[in-house]
């Protein structure tokens, strides 16, 4: 991973990540567990039960065992997916990223997201160079919970007290 002093890549401010969560409809998740500590077990909870967003996963060695994620099947790759993905959204590792960013634009992804911690400065230029949009270093989960109001399930002090609610039906 790149340190963050040598960082030279800057991503969308915070209307823009907004932007990009209104836009999309369905997510793919590249390196999702179906392990409960993962971060993306986690994420991918939040997301199915806080938000209005189709998830696909994509693990290979699941995929090849018929395994499912919180019921939803697993894919071998971004390409199997039957439907039109608009984010796909990394839980691999840094080095994977450029990789996954060609699979990205391959399959007509608009957005293309690296998890906390993933840092590519060569998967980002790809993925800009074709065309998607990039996020780094960012939850997809936080992200969206901080525009609906939803941080403090995440055990975050937002210093805010609201009683407004993310709603499903809209």
């Amino acid at each position: 991973m790149t340190a963050v002093s040598e960082r030279k890549w800057v991503g969308p401010g915070a209307i823009e990540r907004l932007n990009i969560l209104q836009d999309v409809k369905t997510i793919a998740i590249v390196g999702a567990s179906d392990k409960l500590k993962r971060a993306s077990y986690f994420v991918s909870t939040y997301l199915l039960s806080s938000s209005t967003y189709d998830v696909y996963f994509v693990n290979p060695i699941l995929a090849e065992k018929g395994g499912e994620i919180l019921g939803h099947p697993v894919y071998a790759s971004l390409e199997d997916i039957p439907v039109q993905i608009d984010m796909v959204d990394v839980f691999r590792r840094a080095e994977d990223t450029p990789e996954i960013a060609k699979e990205a634009a391959a399959i007509g992804a608009k957005y293309f997201w690296l998890q906390l911690g993933i840092w590519s400065e060569e998967a980002a230029e790809m993925a800009e160079n074709l065309g998607l949009t990039v996020v780094m270093d960012r939850c997809v989960k936080i992200e969206h919970a901080r525009f609906h109001g939803g941080l403090n399930l995440a055990g975050f002090n937002t210093g805010q007290i609201s009683s407004k609610r993310q709603r499903l039906d809209a």
